[in-house]
């Protein structure tokens, strides 16, 4: 029996070398165009843009061993995860609007145990109109207003309970119509109102808490609250979403939910790519953005940043808007 020679095996191996590290992102970014966000993917699908990166370095590889049917397999996958992620690193432009500014803050207080005094500081330095707040207990409610809320957002619809199901909402101005509604997944709750902003149309913001996808059990209920929450009115009432959506942009529940007539803010302004959840509980996890203030197409986008709070592996969300006039 004849052995190969060093260099006819090298030969042999460089094109599978090349397959191996091009096949993955050609898969991933099948998966994520064809909206295929079922089962396990549901999770994985929420780190692409960080696949989008990697597809670089497989593009890299595939040319510099000149693989070519590799190379342009790679290419494609590349182009592909790019084009669905690189937006969010661009702003668009945004409706020209005559109406007042608004400043929408969104934070998941994580059982209520984030820092309320940092909370609060974040209210009042940014002069912020609008706060809503997921997983809101009666204890979380307590600390808020010994930090000095009641006084800057006088105005609330608030639902704390014990645990993770509670939601709230706080402004500046008069609220109405306001109330709460549970969502099928985990419970959770959403409370809702309608701001009456001076100088601008009636406005209507709920605090937004779609199930989280954290196991293959529960990927239906996901979709279910996904699917389950209010869609834009783009010929009627002005809405604003804004809390933990636990989804990106890159799973197609949120996107059908943005495609009725919301505009994501932060990628509207070329910050869709900050993350805004994990390390969860100590484990490597690498940030995603699952955090969102979903406006009302009408609405303009000014700015976008995004803040730390000590007690919860949440950041919270600033959204600087203009509104439209009456």
């Amino acid at each position: 029996m004849t052995t190969p020679a060093p260099a006819t095996t090298r030969r042999r191996a460089v094109p599978l070398i090349c397959w191996l590290a091009v096949a993955p992102g050609l898969a991933w970014a099948v998966v994520r165009l064809a909206g295929f966000d079922r089962g396990p993917l549901v999770q994985a699908l929420a780190f692409t843009p960080y696949v989008a990166g990697g597809s670089l370095l497989a593009l890299m590889l595939a040319l510099a061993l000149r693989c070519r049917w590799p190379a342009v397999a790679a290419s494609v996958a590349a182009l592909a995860l790019l084009g669905a992620v690189a937006p969010r690193a661009l702003p668009d432009r945004q409706p020209a609007t005559r109406g007042p500014q608004l400043r929408v803050l969104t934070a998941n207080l994580l059982a209520g145990n984030a820092d309320a005094a940092t909370l609060v500081e974040l209210v009042r330095r940014n002069e912020v109109d609008v706060l809503t707040v997921q997983e809101f207990t009666p204890a979380a409610r307590d600390a808020l207003d010994r930090a000095g809320l009641a006084d800057l957002l006088p105005h609330r619809q608030l639902n704390p309970e014990v645990g993770t199901t509670g939601s709230g909402l706080y402004a500046r101005f008069p609220l109405t119509g306001g109330g709460f509604r549970r969502n099928t997944g985990f419970a959770f709750t959403q409370a809702y109102a309608t701001v009456a902003v001076p100088g601008a149309p009636a406005l209507r913001v709920e605090s937004a808490h779609p199930a989280a996808p954290w196991s293959v059990g529960v990927v239906d209920e996901w979709r279910t609250d996904l699917a389950g929450q209010p869609r834009a009115t783009p010929d009627g009432q002005l809405g604003i979403l804004a809390g933990d959506f636990n989804a990106t942009l890159d799973h197609s529940p949120l996107r059908a939910l943005l495609a009725s007539g919301y505009v994501d803010a932060a990628d509207a302004v070329g910050a869709g790519l900050v993350g805004t959840w994990g390390p969860y509980d100590g484990d490597p996890i690498p940030p995603v953005t699952i955090d969102h203030v979903l406006v009302d197409h009408r609405i303009a986008v000014r700015a976008v940043t995004v803040h730390r709070v000590p007690a919860t592996d949440h950041r919270a969300v600033l959204a600087t808007l203009r509104l439209p006039a009456p």
